[in-house]
């Protein structure tokens, strides 16, 4: 049994792919530029870090 719709996902992936030469790291430069050329807003989002607590671990281990 084939999905219709997943194959034609499938297809149209490998069109962007070829388009690209296979490289999705050129696919996502130009989709980046082409956002920004477009005016519309971009996220920047600063990385999150995990901070080290005594105080949740001891309550971990209490458990």
């Amino acid at each position: 049994m084939t999905n219709l719709i997943l194959e034609e996902l499938y297809d149209i992936r490998r069109q962007v792919l070829a388009e690209h030469k296979d490289d999705l790291a050129d696919y996502l430069r130009v989709g980046l530029a082409q956002t920004k050329a477009s005016g519309h807003p971009i996220a920047k989002i600063k990385q999150r870090t995990i901070r080290s607590n005594p105080a949740a671990k001891a309550v971990e281990l209490a458990d």
